[in-house]
């Protein structure tokens, strides 16, 4: 049994879900008015980490041909048997996805509920199955699936479209493509071998490189705005910080293309998403 959870846990990519639940926690964070009571925050914030896991899943599910063709997924659950793929798994997996919708839904409001299937909806469907095999843009649109949990976040607290928010799911969105692309850098060949046309597998490495940075340069100043619209010292420490963090590193990739830089600068937009998420957080907790 254990495991069985522990396959369960990496193919539902569990860790991602707790990451996209933080952006939905950071969503409340930002936005002004916030009265929602604990309990009503924490079945929003497990909603968001079960529908995110759920379109996770599917993901591996459905890209087990292209994971058996890459090292660095070819002993994915899916693909070794050790997790079998059948229908049984698109039953639960629509189940949980509905669960977490409705729960949602009567804990705060549809409009929460919304954005989170669009979410996952994002990921699941838009990204994995319409974009991901066709086009190099597959992760920019894909990276609507973070900006959708902040906007669940802030639709909660009926503050969907207050600026904060806003400027949050924004850099939601532009940073999942160079976090990915530097990933994707370091996966080239992988990608390559597979077929996915991502950035790096489609253009020169100098292109990809300064096409990560100049992401990276707009997202980071972007993501000091909230400043101006309530948020106080510890978000923009955190912000500031993680910010000049990943404009390094990426800097250091435009400097030196090279894998082990790529993977430093996939490293680097973790810590720089993570400082930011989470001085959003304290800074409501202990300066709201």
């Amino acid at each position: 049994m254990t495991d069985t959870l522990k396959l369960i846990y990496q193919a539902a990519k569990v860790r991602l879900g707790f990451l996209i639940m933080a952006c939905a926690l950071a969503g409340i964070a930002v936005s002004p008015g916030s009265g929602l009571a604990p309990w009503q925050v924490l079945v929003l914030g497990v909603a968001v980490l079960l529908s995110s896991s759920a379109a996770g899943a599917f993901n591996q599910l459905y890209e087990r041909d292209l994971d058996a063709r890459m090292r660095r997924t070819r002993n994915r659950a899916f693909v070794t048997g050790k997790l079998s793929a059948n229908n049984y798994w698109i039953i639960a997996l629509a189940l949980i996805t509905l669960i977490s919708l409705t729960a949602a839904a009567l804990a705060t409001n549809v409009e929460a509920a919304l954005y989170i299937f669009l979410g996952a909806f994002t990921y699941g469907i838009v990204y994995t199955v319409w974009l991901k095999r066709r086009t190099w843009m597959n992760i920019v649109i894909g990276g609507l699936a973070g900006s959708f949990a902040v906007m669940a976040g802030s639709a909660a607290v009926g503050a969907a479209f207050a600026p904060a928010p806003l400027i949050l799911a924004i850099v939601l969105f532009l940073w999942t493509p160079p976090h990915f692309w530097a990933l994707a850098f370091a996966c080239k060949d992988d990608y390559a071998a597979a077929g996915v046309p991502m950035l790096p597998v489609v253009v020169s490495d100098s292109v990809s490189t300064w096409t990560i940075f100049l992401h990276a340069v707009v997202l980071v100043a972007l993501s000091l705005v909230p400043g101006l619209y309530g948020m106080g010292w510890i978000y923009l420490l955190g912000a500031a910080a993680g910010g000049a963090y990943f404009l390094i590193a990426s800097g250091q990739l435009v400097a030196k293309p090279s894998t082990a830089n790529a993977w430093k600068t996939f490293a680097a937009s973790i810590v720089q998403l993570g400082l930011l998420l989470t001085a959003a957080i304290f800074d409501n907790l202990l300066l709201g």
